[in-house]
């Protein structure tokens, strides 16, 4: 278990701490903050795409029967790879939080405390909260708790990390410079159609798949499922839907500029 477990865990933090190498050489005036959040976002692309590809693996090779076809990447994956890859994101993206507020001088983050770690996690409490979720109940569900079925399922969820390359390009394309580019606008279109396709509309698709396995009527599936799987995808739609509001006030706000029109003021 443990040089499974290594595999993610080495190949992770390794890239990152190769980014963080190899960005301040090619890119000098960077500040840390800037070195930090590139490489974060790097990495998680590189698992996302990792993600993608086995979400596509598992779904085209369950499709048959959705509920007891299996395929060996629907469990390993989570263990090689998503349970290192979410605890070193937690990691990464305090270190994302401190140097943010660490080159700008601030009086608490002239080193790391129990000080810094409680501002990281009250202002980024959604994005941790999701990721102790995935750890905390994803993982038992996929190894202890599915009796060998359901394969096809774990295989859509990894889906979802479609939109995170996109997400992270527009975060790397405003470090460079280039918001204003055709690329960013096109960016962000696909951010928006990855997101509500792949962590959104991939729900209703689920339980249709499920209505069409067992011959019921989409409106009738949450009632032949146990309220603990309902309530399981309800957990992780709602902070979807909350992501994909602000994503679509952002991208009407940088309408609005690109039109020279004044952003409409928020309460």
């Amino acid at each position: 278990m443990w040089q499974v477990l290594a595999c993610g865990a080495v190949v992770f933090p390794g890239l990152f701490f190769v980014f963080r190498k190899i960005l301040p050489a090619v890119f000098k005036h960077w500040t840390d903050a800037d070195v930090v959040l590139v490489s974060e976002r790097l990495v998680s692309s590189i698992h996302a795409v990792m993600a993608t590809t086995t979400g596509i693996i598992v779904v085209s090779s369950c499709s048959s029967n959705i509920i007891y076809d299996r395929h060996w990447l629907a469990t390993y994956f989570v263990i090689w790879y998503g349970v290192p890859y979410m605890t070193y994101d937690i990691f990464a993206m305090y270190l994302s939080h401190y140097y943010r507020y660490h080159v700008k001088g601030h009086e608490d983050y002239k080193q790391h405390s129990l000080r810094t770690i409680n501002s990281f996690v009250r202002r980024e409490f959604l994005l941790v909260l999701h990721h102790i979720a995935l750890l905390t109940i994803l993982l038992p569900i996929t190894l202890f708790f599915r009796k060998d079925q359901g394969d096809f399922f774990i295989g859509c969820l990894f889906l979802t990390e479609l939109s995170t390359p996109f997400v992270s390009l527009g975060k790397i394309l405003i470090q460079l410079s280039l918001q204003d580019c055709w690329l960013h606008k096109a960016n962000g279109g696909m951010v928006l159609l990855t997101f509500f396709m792949c962590r959104i509309a991939l729900f209703p698709f689920m339980y249709w798949m499920y209505g069409r396995h067992y011959g019921i009527p989409l409106h009738a599936v949450p009632f032949h499922l146990p309220l603990a799987t309902n309530l399981g995808n309800c957990c992780i739609l709602a902070p979807q839907l909350y992501w994909f509001v602000l994503l679509v006030r952002k991208g009407y706000r940088l309408y609005l500029r690109s039109r020279g029109a004044p952003p409409a003021k928020e309460d």
